[in-house]
């Protein structure tokens, strides 16, 4: 029996979801979020997923200065591979979500594999007071939205960032229509091996947080991608520790931090996302696995170098 491969982690210090009310940890200006950035590669992630927010109001922007701000940063402090986000803000445009990445042509970025009902509006019923008034309106608007995945925008998206900048992918999978979708886009020959699948658990509108999902989709990504893929488990909220060592048992790779989950444990706010880090390393080594470099990331998922991006 072959030896397991060290186990991948990302880490998402802020993401596009959550808001200043729900947490005073949440990284908001870029200087707290290239904090949060090296802090998590220091505590052993070799991959920092990463959005924008506007540093007065904390709300997610798609702004390339914005980002500008802390990636050469995180780049300076760590060897952390940089993913930017193609899905950005609930109800940003494709031009709007695209903007970052094609600005710095990272060597990875997100990149959802279906539309889909995308809905964080029960979370506005929490609180009864906002920091800021923009809040509950953002989270209401999810009753009556999609999240725009179409294939046209998936074939511009991957055809203007994969093969004009040589961009790798973190396809997010939602549900298991998505990694069908993922597999005929590798038929049309838009895409070359090995494709890094993150597979998402517990978001309202994709496929629930239930052990038998992620084992099913597992499965039929065997089936579909065989030895040519790597594979990656992110869950929301409580399901973010549990879903992620099941990851690493079976042989995958695993996301945590800020934008997926809040919590360190029940009741308890994480004070960063590297306390995230090192809940989950602390748990895969001691299952007797190995965490991944970023070179080993690098190495394994084809991608360009630190070198060959423009920040």
């Amino acid at each position: 029996m072959s030896k397991q491969k060290s186990v991948i982690i990302t880490c998402a210090p802020t993401g596009g979801i959550h808001t200043p009310t729900m947490s005073e940890h949440l990284p908001i200006t870029p200087s707290e979020i290239a904090t949060a950035s090296i802090e998590a590669a220091e505590a052993g992630a070799s991959i920092i997923h990463l959005h924008a927010r506007d540093p007065e109001t904390g709300k997610p922007d798609a702004n390339p200065d914005l980002f500008m701000e802390f990636l050469p940063r995180i780049k300076q402090a760590t060897d952390a591979v940089m993913n930017i986000s193609t899905g950005g803000g609930l109800g940003m445009t494709r031009d709007q979500r695209l903007m970052a990445a094609t600005t710095a042509s990272p060597e990875m970025a997100s990149m959802n594999m279906g539309s889909m009902n995308f809905g964080i509006f029960p979370m506005k019923d929490k609180y009864q007071s906002w920091k800021f008034d923009w809040e509950p309106a953002f989270l209401d608007m999810t009753r009556d939205f999609i999240f725009r995945n179409t294939f046209a925008d998936i074939e511009y998206n991957i055809k203007t960032l994969g093969q004009e900048h040589g961009t790798r992918f973190e396809f997010e999978c939602y549900d298991l229509g998505h990694l069908y979708n993922l597999a005929w886009i590798i038929d049309q020959g838009w895409i070359e091996g090995p494709v890094f699948v993150q597979m998402v658990f517990g978001i309202l509108g994709g496929v629930g947080a239930d052990l038998d999902n992620l084992m099913h989709m597992h499965t039929i990504a065997n089936k579909l991608f065989g030895d040519n893929y790597e594979w990656s488990v992110l869950a929301a909220g409580r399901h973010q520790m549990p879903f992620t060592t099941q990851s690493a048992m079976l042989g995958g790779n695993v996301r945590v931090g800020m934008e997926d989950s809040l919590y360190i444990g029940p009741g308890e706010k994480a004070v960063s996302s590297a306390q995230q880090v090192k809940k989950i390393r602390t748990i895969i080594e001691s299952l007797g696995l190995s965490i991944a470099t970023p070179a080993e990331a690098r190495e394994r998922l084809a991608l360009k170098g630190g070198n060959m991006v423009n920040f």
